[in-house]
């Protein structure tokens, strides 16, 4: 075979198998949809600190939480040990009385981004996020559910 043949033939058998990795990768999985609506920046919930129970969705795993509010930023404590995510800014609307809160939250050293959606009614919180790890070859999705209050629940197995 003369060396221009065998260049084509090797470059005919890297486009095939490039070809064959792309088929096999996943596609991508979208972010919690959070409602359309007159979402504006907003300092409304400072100062509050909601103790919340979550449970990933699918699995009987319980997480213990907390959601921060401060200087129009929010932080999940579990969010920030688990990779630095720093503070980000939260968005409110208000809808029939009910406090409705979004966040979008980053990891600076991963591809992992958390959207959080909830509503707040007095010291209650109730929320649902999902958790999404993005590289090149897969994307990884957690769906949580939770919620919680300004008053920390006892630790479990705690006498009430």
């Amino acid at each position: 075979m003369t060396p221009i043949a065998q260049a084509l033939a090797v470059g005919v058998l890297a486009l095939g198998t490039a070809g064959g990795a792309v088929s096999v990768m996943s596609r991508d999985i979208p972010d919690l949809a959070v409602p359309d609506g007159p979402w504006e920046a907003s300092a409304a919930l400072d100062g509050k600190i909601f103790h919340t129970i979550d449970r990933i969705t699918g699995s009987d795993e319980i997480l213990r939480d907390e959601l921060h509010f401060v200087g129009g930023r929010f932080q999940s404590l579990m969010c920030q040990e688990y990779c630095d995510f720093g503070w980000s800014e939260y968005s409110i609307k208000e809808v029939d009385g009910t406090l409705h809160v979004t966040a979008t939250t980053r990891c600076p050293d991963a591809p992992h981004t958390v959207v959080w959606y909830g509503t707040v009614t007095g010291d209650d919180i109730r929320f649902e996020a999902t958790w999404t790890t993005r590289r090149w070859y897969w994307t990884y999705q957690i769906e949580v559910t939770g919620s919680g209050s300004t008053t920390p629940a006892p630790e479990a197995g705690a006498d009430t």
